[in-house]
């Protein structure tokens, strides 16, 4: 099989703050991941091009990848919160055999429940 390569060569000017940007992360890649500059600057150019054809495609792409990511962090964030949260407030929570309740407890417990409803 004949190879077939094409070699071009791109400078760049490290006095400008993208191409030294890009520089960085050329010095920085894992070379586990990419062996060279080439199949780094290969892969980039890909991806950039690919994610600009899934745009023109579909202008709301970003949007909702956004909008998911965001979805993402709040559903994170209630999953967190609920594992600090009493287990009788869980409405979910098995059922457990009935313990002495304080009635202080229950009054302030029903004027926070009534108070979360009225909105």
């Amino acid at each position: 099989m004949m190879k077939q390569i094409y070699t071009t060569t791109f400078r760049l000017n490290l006095a400008d703050e993208d191409d030294r940007r890009a520089y960085e992360h050329l010095r920085r890649m894992d070379k586990k991941q990419y062996r060279s500059y080439s199949k780094a600057v290969v892969t980039a150019i890909n991806d950039y091009f690919e994610r600009q054809d899934r745009l023109a495609a579909d202008p709301y792409l970003e949007t909702r990848e956004k909008e998911d990511a965001f979805l993402r962090r709040v559903t994170e964030t209630i999953e967190k919160s609920l594992h600090f949260a009493p287990a009788a407030m869980l409405p979910f929570a098995p059922a457990t055999a009935p313990t002495e309740v304080n009635t202080a407890d229950d009054e302030e417990l029903s004027a926070a429940l009534d108070f979360a409803d009225s909105f």
